[in-house]
């Protein structure tokens, strides 16, 4: 079970770095428009928000590898950050989209439950 929870930590974290990566640097391209939907002219608007939430969605990534590098001393950095990738997914399946649900909320979840059985 160690070993599926570091895997599941490890997916989360990259789901995580490649949201920083669309939010912080291709908001306003075709990839990230594609990602989230949106108009150009809605993404420019909101590009300077978009960087910040990017920012922050590295953060949860960075916090994960840094619980995943601590072996299992990391435990509780990974309950921590796994527990704030869970309730900023079910934030944001609430208040923006549902699939955010399945993205973020539901891996983190998975993480949790495998990283319990471990």
């Amino acid at each position: 079970m160690a070993t599926l929870s570091s895997i599941d930590i490890a997916l989360v974290a990259l789901i995580h770095a490649y949201i920083l990566v669309l939010e912080m640097f291709l908001w306003d391209k075709p990839a990230g428009l594609r990602a989230f939907g949106q108009t150009l002219e809605a993404a420019r608007a909101s590009k300077v928000l978009a960087a910040n939430q990017g920012l922050y969605n590295g953060f949860l990534a960075a916090g994960l590898i840094w619980g995943l590098s601590l072996g299992a001393e990391g435990g509780s950095v990974k309950v921590f950050f796994l527990l704030c990738v869970l309730i900023a997914g079910v934030y944001g399946a609430a208040t923006a989209s549902r699939k955010i649900l399945f993205v973020q909320a539901l891996p983190a979840a998975v993480g949790l439950v495998l990283l319990g059985l471990s």
